[in-house]
């Protein structure tokens, strides 16, 4: 059941464990972009001599932080995710991610979160590009606590990552102790007729969806916090395929590349015979609104994922 519960900075969260991180590693460096973040704030207070900007050259900044990871260190690189998934792409694939390199991109305004200031702002197509690089793993917190996970598990990875998030501030979905595996989907909740697979922001959304789907039509939904996008959990696909009749991907990226493509790849590859639907941000530069009116707009809100998947199933 999704409780009305206040949203909390997943920036602080994640700024005061990546200080702790900063005490245990001393290898660990933050890359800014003349974009000072909540994120870095703390650990810039304490470590001010392993604190770095590129200034406004995302290029040199990607390119400086795969140089830092080969010599050993091991940066975290911050910026927007349409800075970084267009005028550094080259850098990502090439610097970081053909040598493998220990850089852990985290990337806010991913999705429509800026999009009041435009579509050059709007990180719609960074899983797309990213998913198709060698060695990448994409990461998507769908609540505060799990920025931080994220971040440790990164650190304990060695490999390139990317960790997108649309918000300063999320409701928190589970305990603040709960275990994160990377690759390892959470099933939030249980449901025989369909299944909503979402990632970041929409998942406390699905599962408001999901609750008024059983509160006012009684059907019975599975909601899937798919928050690691590259490896995919395609056994969580495999489950749902399995015991429902019904699966829609929510994601608040492009409807081309991202998470709906991906699980669409696996049930093709595995011939799955149910009906399935993907709900994200359509192939166009977006219109400009406040934030809920345009989750509304493009069918993201509860109310609305809870229409698509009555519709699905034919009711």
């Amino acid at each position: 059941m999704a409780e009305q519960r206040n949203p909390i900075s997943a920036r602080n969260l994640g700024g005061e464990y990546l200080a702790e991180l900063g005490a245990i590693n001393t290898k660990v460096l933050v890359m800014e972009i003349d974009l000072p973040s909540l994120l870095t704030e703390p650990f810039k207070k304490k470590f001010p001599s392993r604190s770095l900007t590129a200034g406004i050259a995302e290029q040199n900044a990607v390119s400086v932080s795969a140089g830092l990871a080969h010599e050993g260190y091991q940066p975290f690189l911050f910026t927007i995710a349409s800075f970084i998934s267009m005028r550094s792409c080259e850098q990502v694939r090439t610097d970081v991610c053909y040598g493998g390199l220990s850089v852990v991109m985290i990337v806010n305004a991913a999705g429509y979160s800026s999009g009041i200031s435009g579509a050059t702002h709007c990180g719609l197509e960074d899983c797309a590009i990213f998913s198709s690089f060698p060695n990448m793993t994409i990461l998507e917190p769908s609540e505060p606590w799990m920025l931080p996970k994220m971040i440790g598990a990164a650190e304990a990875l060695k490999a390139p990552v990317y960790i997108r998030f649309n918000s300063d501030a999320f409701p928190p979905i589970y305990p603040e102790e709960y275990s994160f595996t990377i690759g390892k989907a959470i099933c939030v909740s249980e449901g025989d007729d369909g299944a909503i697979i979402a990632s970041g922001s929409r998942v406390y959304e699905a599962i408001k969806a999901a609750d008024l789907l059983k509160a006012e039509d009684g059907v019975s939904v599975r909601v899937i916090d798919m928050h690691t996008i590259k490896p995919l959990d395609v056994a969580a696909i495999d489950k749902s395929a399995k015991t429902t009749g019904a699966i829609v991907t929510v994601e608040e990226a492009s409807v081309n590349g991202g998470l709906g493509s991906a699980v669409a790849e696996r049930l093709a590859e595995t011939s799955y015979g149910g009906k399935f639907c993907r709900i994200a941000l359509p192939d166009e530069f977006l219109v400009l609104g406040g934030l809920e009116e345009v989750y509304d707009y493009y069918g993201l809100s509860p109310e609305k994922i809870a229409a698509r998947v009555l519709a699905l199933l034919g009711r």
